[in-house]
């Protein structure tokens, strides 16, 4: 939770001030350090999480999907598989290995063998403590070019179960009604595609201690 509050004065402040304000992101490569929201292309709901836990399975903090745009609770943090290996203003590359840590909440989207609450897929969760967790939080980012480009639909398959993170349509009811389950499917197809949207971007840099954020 405190590596989230540090982060979102600087995030609120690079969207106030930055050109990208409520437009898609320019095309360009995700790069590693960046802030962004991820839209799932079938279903047009947001990837999110926010301090409400399952009731069942994990217990863990719950992950849904969601149709505002606006949501503060819909920030996540790209990072690498462990500290050093994604170099801030790095772009991403196709199967590359990474972690997508909540801005709000510091914890990790993470995936394991419990069953989803609603679909009876596989269970996706929040979990860690200040963007630390465990290897169940790591995901290979499969796309077909060279890079992860914003303007591209991209997969998240996870390394420890091999499941790609999924919507496909189940809405929860109270106290979160109407959002999206988000959950773990075996195979590829349309309901596990998702697009770089709303963010701070860091721009690409050769240099890692030369940064800018758009």
């Amino acid at each position: 939770m405190r590596g989230g509050r540090r982060l979102l004065p600087l995030l609120l402040l690079a969207l106030l001030r930055g050109p990208c304000r409520g437009r898609e992101p320019a095309p360009g490569a995700v790069t590693c350090g960046s802030v962004l929201k991820l839209l799932n292309t079938r279903h047009s709901v947001r990837l999110h999480s926010h301090e409400v836990k399952y009731g069942s399975g994990s217990g863990q903090q719950s992950v849904t999907g969601v149709e505002a745009s606006d949501d503060a609770n819909s920030y996540w943090r790209i990072r690498g598989k462990s500290d050093g290996s994604c170099q801030r203003g790095t772009p991403v590359k196709c199967g590359q290995a990474i972690r997508l840590t909540h801005v709000n909440t510091g914890k990790n989207l993470h995936t394991h063998h419990f069953p989803s609450p609603l679909s009876n897929n596989q269970e996706v969760s929040a979990f860690g403590d200040d963007g630390e967790g465990d290897d169940l939080d790591i995901w290979i980012v499969q796309c077909s070019g060279t890079h992860w480009e914003r303007e591209d639909a991209v997969r998240f398959k996870h390394v420890g179960t091999e499941v790609f993170l999924s919507i496909t349509g189940e809405q929860y009811g109270h106290p979160i009604r109407g959002q999206r389950e988000v959950h773990g499917m075996p195979t590829a197809n349309h309901h596990n595609y998702w697009k770089a949207m709303e963010g701070v971007f860091i721009k690409p840099s050769m240099d890692p201690a030369k940064h800018d954020e758009l």
